[in-house]
Order: C-alpha cells, then sequence, then structure tokens
C-alpha cells in the first residue's frame, strides 16, 4: 500500500492522508506544497517520498508495529540542516544544546517520525532536509515542510505499510 497526500482546497497547510481505502486529516508545511523545494521555505514537497525508516522515543512510546526498519531516537541524535556542514540531510550524534534539528523534543512531535526519503540520493545542499511524516500539533497546525497526522493514525497506518512504501504528495 503506497500513501497519497494532497492539500485541502480550503487551507493548503492542511490536506489529507490517503492509506488504503482510509482517509486522514494532516498538516502540511506552513507554505503549503510546493515543486521548488529550499531549505526553509516551509514547503511540503510535491514528490514521490520513500519511506526509509522509523524513528522512536522509546523512553515514551513502545517499540511501533512496522515492517520498515526501525530505531529508537537516542539522546544526542539530531538532524544536520546545516548547508554548509558535509553531513547535511543525515542523521547525526550532537550533544545536547548545539543549534539543529533535535530528535529529543520536549513536545511529542518527533514521539514517531518516519523519515521521508528527500534529497537523500544524492543530497544537494540548500534543496531542503529533515522533511519527516511525524505527529501533529494540537489542531493541526503548520509544519515546517513535513506531514504530521494524529497518533491514532500511526497507530493504523504503520503495521500496514510494506517496506518499499512510497508516500505520494501531490
Amino acid at each position: 500500500m503506497n500513501l497519497r497526500v494532497f492539500a485541502s482546497v480550503r487551507d493548503r497547510r492542511k490536506g489529507f492522508l490517503v492509506a488504503g481505502g482510509a482517509v486522514f486529516p494532516c498538516a502540511l508545511g506552513r507554505s503549503g506544497i510546493g515543486t521548488l523545494k529550499r531549505e526553509g521555505d516551509g514547503h511540503t514537497p510535491r514528490a514521490e517520498l520513500p519511506l526509509r525508516r522509523v524513528l522512536y522515543r522509546a523512553d515514551r512510546i513502545g517499540r511501533p508495529l512496522s515492517l520498515l526498519p526501525l530505531r529508537r531516537i537516542a539522546p544526542r541524535d539530531a538532524w544536520c540542516d546545516d548547508r554548509t556542514d558535509r553531513r547535511y540531510n543525515r542523521l547525526i550524534d550532537r550533544p545536547p544544546g548545539e543549534a539543529e534539528e533535535r530528535l529529543t523534543r520536549e513536545d511529542h512531535l518527533y514521539d514517531v517520525i518516519v523519515e521521508l526519503g528527500w534529497n537523500d540520493a544524492p543530497i544537494v545542499r540548500g534543496r531542503g532536509s529533515a522533511i519527516f511524516w511525524h505527529l501533529a500539533r494540537p489542531g493541526l497546525t503548520p509544519t515546517a515542510g513535513c506531514v504530521a497526522v494524529e497518533r491514532h493514525v500511526f497507530a493504523k497506518v504503520l503495521p500496514r505499510l510494506a517496506r518499499r512504501c512510497v508516500m505520494l504528495v501531490r
């Protein structure tokens, strides 16, 4: 089963995630869906995004049921969004407090994350980093460019996804 995501006609920052015959509301980037993605532009990229792996906070939730590769989020895990760094758009080890996209957040947005294959084959600096499918804020407020859903959606959808699943953002 592949996933499809499309924007709402009423608010481009909100949309719908279609999984099989089920449709779930989702949050999109603050600039909606965009074709020409750049670092920090707030667009969710219009693309076919492979689901790479599931990252999760073992200190907050149990091991998710999924056929996708799983990895616990460690306290020093961060995602490099510095376009001048040779590790741009990769999971890195970072001491707490250094400016990167920290995966151990105080809020619950990153309790479960699906890493989406954006700008990773090959990596082009400045084309956008840290495009995830993660948990949504209350009210499905916009993301920085990710796709976000309510917690119950992950519980329903993750166990049904095959290893080669993709998210089609249109």
